[in-house]
């Protein structure tokens, strides 16, 4: 159905591709934990058939555009204050919860011998 509005709209084909009717758009958050809780850093990936476009990286504090497309939303949403107020405080809302929840059965499980 998507092919089939898409071809009806006129839209571009990539340079002498057929449209394969399929897209693919993901969207991932990661927290990467160094001594527990002590050190954390979120990355939120934003990747449009197999492409990443865009990611946060709590270390930098912002958006980083990755092609041209995700530097003009990067910009958008990098000017929003209270959208990056709370996405700067998803270590701790995300992560560090979700860490803490975790903890007991994955932290120190230790498989059969």
């Amino acid at each position: 159905a998507v092919l089939v509005v898409l071809v009806v709209l006129g839209a571009p084909r990539a340079a002498g591709e057929e449209l394969s009717g399929v897209f693919q758009k993901v969207g991932t958050g990661e927290c990467y934990f160094l001594n527990g809780t002590e050190q954390v850093r979120h990355v939120e990936r934003h990747i449009f058939n197999r492409e990443q476009y865009l990611h946060f990286d709590s270390a930098v504090g912002r958006y980083v555009g990755d092609t041209p497309y995700g530097e003009g939303i990067a910009r958008s949403w990098n000017s929003l204050t209270e959208f990056m107020k709370r996405k700067r405080a998803e270590v701790d809302t995300f992560c560090r919860y979700n860490y803490e929840i975790s903890k007991r059965f994955l932290v120190n499980r230790r498989g059969e011998r």
